[in-house]
């Protein structure tokens, strides 16, 4: 697909790895939506941006919410054939643990609802939505790339609600790339290693350095710009379909 016939939808667009792949693909040519629950950031970016990039207040978590976003880009761009799913949270909190006692359920349960089960609704919802789109010269109607995350296959210590709703995110790649495949929509998911996000905003620069250190090559944390370039060559390339990428710098995580 090319970039210029873009009109994507960016869960969690309004920082971190989402932001990059809004402004990668906004500097290319595509048209843009951020949905995220951020909204002053979000307004302020799309502004930045022009006339091509817009905001909408949206919980991913909410089939409602979705469904009026979804109608307010077919508004305002036509039509809806690219979706990046970047919304997420995290946590730490052991399963059990002598000094803090037992993992909170509401705490597991939150991750996985906005991590596993929100970045599922914007799929279901934006596919059918996608459907409706004519093909292009390559069969396709549309792209849906999804965030997991090295967690996924290496949890660490304290990531069991983590590592659960992004391993759900990998696990289901696969079956909704073949269920969409009679509708011409793909479906990728990147599965990023240590980066630049405001997760790690806090953290002061000895630590981040100490970090990414941990990353064979190269020795760093990745930057945000690196997904968006991995997020456009996916909707680029059409014989990327249901596959999970490491963008991780050939880290595999420890314990702790």
């Amino acid at each position: 697909m090319k970039i210029e016939e873009v009109s994507a939808v960016v869960t969690g667009g309004a920082s971190g790895l989402g932001e990059a792949t809004v402004r990668n693909i906004a500097a290319h040519g595509g048209k843009v939506t951020i949905f995220d629950l951020q909204e002053e950031r979000g307004k302020q970016l799309a502004e930045e941006l022009g006339e091509h990039v817009f905001f909408v207040r949206t919980d991913v978590t909410d089939g409602a919410s979705v469904e009026a976003a979804l109608e307010k880009v077919k508004k305002e761009h036509n039509k809806v054939n690219v979706l990046v799913n970047c919304a997420g949270i995290a946590i730490a909190e052991k399963t059990y643990s002598q000094k803090k006692g037992i993992h909170s359920l509401d705490s597991f349960s939150n991750v996985i609802q906005v991590n596993l089960i929100g970045t599922f609704n914007t799929i279901r919802l934006t596919a059918e939505k996608m459907s409706e789109n004519e093909p292009n010269d390559k069969g396709e109607r549309g792209v849906i790339i999804n965030t997991a995350s090295v967690a996924a296959f290496e949890g660490q210590i304290g990531q069991a609600a983590y590592s659960a709703s992004k391993g759900g995110v990998a696990g289901m790649t696969l079956p909704i790339a073949r269920d969409l495949a009679s509708v011409g929509v793909r479906v990728m998911t990147i599965a990023p290693g240590l980066f630049e996000t405001p997760m790690f905003a806090g953290l002061p620069d000895a630590a981040r350095e100490e970090l990414g250190k941990m990353v064979p090559f190269p020795q760093r944390l990745g930057s945000p710009d690196e997904y968006g370039q991995l997020a456009k060559s996916i909707i680029e390339n059409p014989m990327l379909n249901g596959e999970i990428i490491r963008l991780d710098g050939a880290i595999r995580m420890q314990p702790r």
